[in-house]
């Protein structure tokens, strides 16, 4: 994850940036910039995020 910011309030508007404007889903946001898909989500879910697949986002 070191492509992404350490901050979780910081990583949690990145990726939903990144999943608003460049990809379809949070597999394909993984995929392509190589990120361990489980390390991310829990990451943000330490600060009380979880994803939404339905809105392609986190809340």
């Amino acid at each position: 994850m070191d492509k992404l910011p350490q901050d979780p309030m910081i990583l949690f508007s990145t990726v939903n940036m990144l999943l608003r404007d460049n990809y379809s889903s949070l597999d394909e946001l993984c995929d392509d910039m190589d990120v361990d898909r489980t390390a991310l989500v829990a990451k943000l879910a330490t600060a009380g995020f979880e994803y939404s697949e339905v809105n392609n986002k986190f809340w």
